[in-house]
């Protein structure tokens, strides 16, 4: 859970507190609100989810990638874009797998657009903190620990971006108690608990 302390030490902006503990993210938006059967599934180098429907920007940003034939990701689909404004400004996001994009790179967005159509594939959607060259999951780097899609899970990079969903009102990941592996880098809002 992001702790309004926390993120009254990273932003200006004051945040609302929901209950005891999570604070709503100011100028964020539940990326998933729209999803039909959204089903949490797990956090790995991000965090998984099944269902079908529209998969909004979590806020302003700035598109820097979108493809719907990228050969790493199961289902094809790889969008990044970073964040232009809130607490988390200047960190990238991407979603992954089984996504067709609706941007394209270069376009400016915010939490109310459309970036992507989440069907349903063999494996679901994967969303978290991409590298800043947009190249892949940050989990990847050696900073983040090294860990590449074959775990060890949960990363604390994605239990990282797991908190910052729950912030906004998407449900928690089953595997949200295991102990997380990797390292979480210093220019990320620290882990709370």
């Amino acid at each position: 859970m992001r702790l309004a302390g926390t993120l009254n030490a990273r932003a200006s902006q004051q945040p609302e507190v929901v209950s005891v503990g999570v604070a709503v993210v100011p100028g964020y938006q539940n990326p998933l609100r729209d999803v039909s059967g959204l089903v949490p599934e797990r956090i790995d180098m991000g965090v998984d989810f099944g269902g079908a429907g529209p998969v909004y920007a979590l806020g302003n940003a700035v598109i820097t990638n979108a493809t719907g034939n990228s050969a790493g990701w199961p289902g094809g689909g790889w969008i990044t874009y970073k964040l232009t404004d809130g607490p988390d400004a200047g960190l990238t996001v991407y979603l992954a797998e089984d996504v067709s994009p609706t941007v394209q790179a270069g376009q400016h967005v915010s939490s109310s657009t459309v970036i992507a159509n989440m069907f349903t594939g063999s494996d679901g959607i994967e969303t978290g903190w991409a590298q800043q060259s947009g190249l892949s999951a940050e989990s990847q780097l050696p900073e983040a620990g090294g860990v590449g899609g074959n775990g060890p899970f949960p990363t604390r990079i994605g239990l990282n971006f797991e908190e910052l969903l729950r912030s906004v009102g998407v449900p928690a990941a089953p595997n949200l108690t295991q102990s997380p592996f990797g390292l979480l880098p210093p220019n990320y809002p620290p882990i709370a608990g």
